[in-house]
């Protein structure tokens, strides 16, 4: 007899290892072909966040926040693509799925809640059409059941009289409101992971407030891991447990919160936190650091942020330099490393 071979496994069904971090990125690059040549956005990138914590992203426009969170996502926009590396959500790797495999491990695995709501919700469809349809995509149950699901997610992200708020349009939400669906959404799946990438940046400084309140508790309750990225340290002080600092497609230093901005350790972070205007000490002029951020096909050799940095050496134009213990946290710079001569 014949014996029936076995159907393939559905990777988002896959039992998660027990103990496994909610992310884990090793060495991971990011290259973009081009006409003059590869463009490297990504470059040597390793971060972790176990379950049920926040890892704040950080820098200013261009470090390679966003790329690092769709090349986790698999969202990459061709000709992007991986260069080297390993991603793993929940102890499973992700970044060698398939694009119709990785369709149905994200949203089940990884959620993503983006900048600009409108772009993640269909103007066509009810708020509950929406999460209905997301919800059975990804958990076996009848209709009746996903429209419970649904009315216990509105309530849980805060969204008043969800019975009658479920049967709306986008366009019938504020800003704000809006926002809170999305992470309804992608709370749908009850994902290990989600990808929040400035997820507050289009609202008031009220609204702020309460998004990231609500991403605080989230994540307490669910133990979900969240990669938050954002160029606000004010978000991150106030929501993240560790964070990583990113200049020119590098982690540049990372450590738990409250060490990397109450000391921190590399000169990039310092001009970061220094350009923060202080409540106590009155100033006509604001601190910045000079120059731009460098454009792909101009870094320069050696450290990338050497151009712009204050205390720059010689060795620092012929080395790159890798994450170090300093202080309390990691740095990648010389002067904790024997120095930049």
């Amino acid at each position: 007899m014949l014996r029936q071979a076995p159907a393939p496994q559905d990777p988002g069904s896959q039992p998660v290892p027990e103990g496994a971090p909610a992310l884990e990125v090793d060495s991971l690059s990011v290259e973009f072909p081009t006409r003059r040549g590869l463009l490297t956005a990504i470059d040597d990138v390793s971060i972790r966040i176990s379950p049920g914590e926040i890892l704040g992203v950080v820098g200013e426009s261009g470090a390679g926040k966003s790329i690092t969170g769709l090349a986790v996502l698999g969202l990459l926009e061709a000709p992007g693509r991986i260069a080297k590396g390993e991603i793993r959500v929940g102890g499973r790797r992700v970044d060698t799925l398939s694009e119709d495999e990785l369709t149905r491990v994200r949203g089940r695995e990884m959620g993503a809640i983006f900048q600009d709501p409108l772009t993640a919700l269909n103007p066509l469809f009810s708020i509950g059409a929406q999460l209905v349809e997301t919800i059975r995509l990804h958990k076996p149950m009848s209709r009746e059941a996903a429209q419970q699901k649904a009315v216990t997610l509105l309530r849980e992200v805060g969204i008043p009289a969800p019975e009658e708020r479920l049967k709306q349009y986008p366009h019938q939400f504020s800003g704000g409101m809006r926002q809170r669906v999305v992470i309804a959404l992608a709370l749908a799946a009850e994902p290990q992971l989600i990808i929040a990438d400035e997820p507050t940046t289009a609202l008031d400084v009220s609204i702020q407030a309460q998004i990231t309140t609500l991403l605080r508790r989230l994540c307490d309750e669910h133990r979900t891991g969240i990669m938050l990225v954002t160029h606000d340290m004010g978000v991150i002080a106030e929501t993240a447990d560790r964070v990583a600092v990113m200049y020119s497609g590098r982690v540049v230093e990372t450590g738990r919160v409250e060490d990397v901005l109450h000391d921190p350790q590399h000169p990039y972070t310092r001009g970061l936190m220094a350009a923060i205007p202080s409540l106590h000490a009155r100033s006509s002029t604001l601190a910045q650091i000079d120059g731009a951020m460098p454009r792909l096909n101009a870094r320069p050799s050696g450290c990338a942020f050497h151009p712009r940095c204050p205390q720059a050496g010689p060795r620092c134009l012929r080395e790159r330099p890798q994450l170090v213990p300093a202080a309390r946290s990691e740095a990648a710079c010389f002067i904790q490393d024997g120095g930049t001569e």
